[in-house]
């Protein structure tokens, strides 16, 4: 199924100055259901307000469940066939909230954070899935025009470690490991711990696709960890 692109010309490129200057760090926060179903503002915001300030942060968020990364990464290919193609759609929806929130103020650093793959999995991808990671990073980096940003990922689950139900399971995760050792400036974040207890509907779950109400205060943390770990080295 074809979805709509938003269409934004041209892309704006931020202004990054001395981070001694009066500037923000910025924090992009991107992907399918587990970071949709995040709220940032129970773990992760207060982590970032607390080692910066909430003067010196802007967040963004902008996630939707179920989507593989062909909506965000517009060089994105199968390893075989052509019937599917890359939209880019929810990429430009959240560049748009990017422009809005950043409105031409200078900052400090940039940070994407990134949780996403479970499509992907399902759909058998997982071949083209550290490509594809790369592709979007590097669009991000020059529609921002900004080289090196931090980048950190959120490793998928424990939920299918014997690839049952959704076939590259295994291999999306290997795909974000590997990418991020790779590449200079990335993390990855663990969530093999995150599925297990009571999620928001109070129901006892384990090796779940999604995470429990303290998994998903977890992740924030995480997540926020990672960053101020970057953005300090």
């Amino acid at each position: 199924m074809m979805f709509p692109a938003v269409i934004i010309a041209p892309f704006f490129v931020l202004m990054i100055c001395d981070c001694s200057a009066q500037s923000s760090h910025l924090f992009i926060l991107s992907g399918q259901s587990n970071m949709a179903r995040l709220d940032p503002e129970i773990s992760f915001i207060p982590a970032i307000h607390e080692e910066y300030g909430a003067e010196n942060a802007t967040i963004v968020k902008d996630a939707l469940g179920g989507q593989p990364i062909r909506r965000w990464c517009k060089s994105w290919k199968p390893a075989q066939g052509d019937e599917l193609e890359a939209t880019g759609d929810l990429y430009d929806r959240l560049m748009e909230k990017i422009q809005a929130a950043t409105n031409g103020s200078p900052l400090c650093t940039i940070t994407f954070l990134w949780m996403q793959g479970e499509r992907d999995a399902r759909e058998q991808h997982g071949d083209v899935y550290e490509k594809s990671l790369a592709g979007l990073v590097a669009q991000l980096e020059s529609d921002l025009g900004h080289e090196g940003i931090h980048v950190v990922i959120g490793r998928l689950s424990d939920f299918d470690l014997a690839n049952e139900t959704y076939p590259d399971w295994t291999r999306v995760r290997q795909a974000q490991v590997a990418f991020a050792e790779k590449r200079p400036s990335t993390k990855w974040v663990d969530t093999d711990d995150l599925n297990d207890g009571v999620n928001k509907k109070g129901h006892v779950i384990k090796d779940d696709l999604h995470y429990s109400v303290a998994g998903y205060k977890e992740f924030g943390e995480r997540l926020a960890r990672a960053a101020i770990d970057l953005i300090g080295d």
